[in-house]
């Protein structure tokens, strides 16, 4: 009786390891379809950008992470890691004073942890088979970029309390932080 539990353990475990190596093949195709799902929650989160928010307007600097050169698999993928658990962080403080649809903003979190969660898997299992990358350097410099981008955000945020105009501003931004992803995303491509 214990041995036919543990085979099938085993065999459940087998199967579920092949099908998350199947899934890291398919990165590419998992990862747009799914930072399409995040932006689309995002755009559904609060309407059209309030007119009264104009004047409040700040230049965050995006293009210095566009700026970034990952020339292999593996950086881009360490990379948007990053970027969805900044953005995961982001939008979970202090949403009190954001009038958004709850059930967009649940499904936007929601998506960004299973985002995270899969990469997660999948550089693990690349760490497991012992792959390395030369040129650590360059991927330390665009960690540093990316945590000073978000962290401008992040102060922007707490500068105007957390107010409706500036959550507004921020999701507007996120939403060009999205076609960040997409190139990036790109670069995953086999």
């Amino acid at each position: 009786m214990i041995s036919r539990s543990l085979l099938q353990f085993c065999l459940m475990l087998l199967f579920s390891s092949k099908i998350s190596c199947l899934d890291c093949d398919r990165i590419y195709v998992l990862q747009t379809r799914m930072n399409s799902e995040s932006l689309e929650h995002l755009e559904n989160m609060g309407g059209s950008f309030p007119f009264q928010c104009l004047n409040e307007r700040t230049a965050f600097k995006p293009r210095d992470i566009l700026k970034i050169r990952l020339s292999q698999q593996e950086y881009a993928k360490e990379a948007i890691q990053q970027i969805l658990q900044e953005l995961f962080h982001i939008f979970n403080n202090n949403l009190t004073q954001a009038a958004w649809n709850e059930t967009s903003i649940k499904e936007f979190q929601n998506g960004l942890h299973q985002q995270i969660e899969k990469l997660g898997t999948c550089l693990s299992a690349e760490m497991e088979k012992e792959i390395t990358y030369p040129g650590n350097e360059n991927l330390l410099l665009t960690s540093l970029k990316q945590k000073r981008y978000f962290q401008t955000i992040n102060d922007f945020l707490k500068e105007k309390q957390y107010s409706q105009c500036a959550w507004e501003i921020v999701r507007a931004e996120i939403s060009r932080c999205f076609f960040m992803l997409n190139i990036l995303t790109k670069k995953l491509q086999n």
